[in-house]
């Protein structure tokens, strides 16, 4: 049985149209097969440590390196300053 989190993690791939939230390359879901940095991982826009939920209105589906080089930064930034800071450096082929 899929979790609360999961099931958020599915729509957000089907609403986006299968891309990163972030760079906005193809990723993939569980059960297929692809390279693991474009993996389809789970973001809260608002996080659990602020009251954020699980629900679909607060998860985008992003590619794991996109997650994670967001969530190594000892501040990581707010979202939607994070996706124009990664679309920039993806149209300079910096990415």
């Amino acid at each position: 049985m899929a979790t609360q989190l999961q099931r958020s993690r599915k729509i957000a791939f089907a609403r986006q149209g299968g891309t990163c939230y972030y760079c906005g390359l193809r990723i993939w879901l569980k059960g297929q097969s692809g390279p693991s940095p474009l993996r389809c991982t789970a973001e809260h826009l608002k996080p659990r440590s602020a009251g954020g939920g699980d629900e679909p209105s607060n998860i985008v589906a992003a590619c794991l390196h996109c997650n994670s080089t967001r969530h190594k930064r000892k501040r990581p930034p707010e979202p939607e300053r994070y996706r124009t800071e990664v679309r920039r450096r993806v149209e300079r082929g910096a990415w």
